[in-house]
This record gives C-alpha cells, structure tokens and sequence, in this order.
C-alpha cells in the first residue's frame, strides 16, 4: 500500500530537528524540512539529507525563511504543488532555534531589549501558531495530525542570558495547548517535548553552555546527557496510533535530569 503522509520539520538541518526527519524517515515518512542556512554549511547538511533520502521515501528540502509571513505563502504553496495527489502532513516538528542570548542587566555587557524579546518570541513560540494555522487552512494536513514542538527547563527555571528564550519557551507551551484545545475538532493533537540539555548547536551558542552541561551531568541519575535521538524517539512514539490520545501536554524526555 502506497505511503502518503509526510512529516514537516521547522528547522530540521540540525540537531534535534534533523535527528527526528531521519527517525521518521526510517519509519516510513515522506519528509518536508524547511531550514535557514549559509551556502557554506550545505556540503554538511546534503550529506544528512543524502542519509534521509536512503531510507526510499522522498525528502523536500527548501532554504527559506520560514518566519517571513510572504515566504511562508510562498512555501506552502509549493508544498501543495509538489505533494502528489492524496498525499498529506500528518506530523509538524516545531524546532526553531532562533533567539537572542543576552542577559536582562548588565554594567558592562549589552542587555536585551524589548526587540529582542519580540523577534524571540515570534521565532520560537508565534511562529508554532502561524504554521500550524496556515497549513490546516490550506487543506495539507491529515486527519490525524500531531503538531509537536521543543521546550526546555528554562520554562519554569531562571538561566543567565536565557530571558528571551524562557519568555518564548513559556508562551509555545502555552499555545500548544491551546492549539490542542481549538484544533481537537479537525483532528490534530499538539504536544510539547521538554528536553533535557542536549548538545546541538543552539545549546554551544548560549554563553556559559559548559557550565549548564556540567550542571546537567551532575544531576542526571543516568549519568549522561540527553542526545538528539533520545527526542526523536520519543517525537515517533507520539506520532504512532497509540498515543492518538496524548495531546495538550509537556512531556520531559531527559533521563530524569529535572528530577535534582
């Protein structure tokens, strides 16, 4: 029997976006990733997409702005285009990873303004909203979909240089259920992974990270960090028929970490 659900994956170039695209891939997926990079990191990332692309379904990579309200038209668009008749989304992976690292006060260092928290929060949190609106608009999603987004600790614990992000993060928990609440009579259920700390590249961005990983490390019963498969894995479980039920909640997949 003909395969025709797709996985859409917001920011699936990289760490545990890409992690989930090859997971669902090796489930059977078609895959749509929509990433923002530069001409320079592409020889890397075509290697990932070539791995994606062997597990024989198809892959619809596009370097674009999702955030742009025009490019995002212009995207779906071409995703209707391109999706052969009868063919569906039934899975949208929200990893974002667009913020401004900067603390709230400083005498000797740039702090955030109120831009920075305003750019933050439509990349990380609005944005979960704008696309899970516009693609059921469109008629792309299955009847059956599940909206699944990334969170953090930082939703209930104050990190230095984190604020913006601790805004958004708190606000995408927020939408997702509401987005579980309103969407439930087309269908979608939305969840949100809160993920122990992992290293990607978003987390060697943040200013202090080694500290924040050493500090993970410490109180993590398992002894380890979380890694981008860990969350894929549990991104699949929630795709599968027997979480249909699971929907409105933040589930932390982190070996225990917040346990400390």
């Amino acid at each position: 029997m003909e395969n025709r659900y797709w996985a859409l994956i917001l920011g699936g170039s990289s760490g545990l976006g890409l992690a989930t695209a090859k997971k669902l891939a090796s489930h059977g997926y078609h895959i749509i990733i929509i990433h923002r990079d530069r001409r320079a990191d592409m020889d890397i990332i075509e290697e990932h997409f070539k791995e994606i692309e062997a597990f024989g379904n198809q892959l619809l990579a596009m370097n674009v702005d999702a955030l742009n309200d025009e490019k995002r038209k212009g995207i779906i668009d071409d995703i209707r285009q391109k999706l052969p008749l009868g063919h569906k989304i039934k899975v949208m992976v929200h990893s974002v990873a667009k913020g401004t690292l900067k603390s709230i006060y400083s005498k000797t260092a740039p702090t955030l303004t109120d831009v920075d928290f305003r750019i933050t929060f439509d990349a990380m949190a609005l944005s979960l909203f704008d696309w899970t609106k516009a693609l059921e608009t469109a008629g792309l999603f299955a009847d059956d979909t599940r909206v699944i987004s990334f969170t953090s600790e930082g939703n209930t614990k104050a990190l230095p240089n984190y604020s913006a992000v601790s805004v958004a993060k708190v606000a995408l928990e927020a939408l997702t259920r509401s987005i579980a609440l309103e969407f439930a009579s087309v269908g979608i259920k939305a969840n949100c992974i809160q993920a122990g700390i992992t290293m990607t590249k978003s987390l060697s961005m943040i200013p202090g990270f080694e500290q924040i990983k050493e500090n993970a490390l410490s109180r993590n019963p398992n002894n380890r960090l979380t890694t981008p498969e860990d969350i894929a894995n549990a991104v699949y479980l929630l795709t599968t028929d027997e979480a249909k039920w699971i929907t409105g909640t933040v589930i932390k997949v982190d070996g225990g970490e917040s346990l400390l």
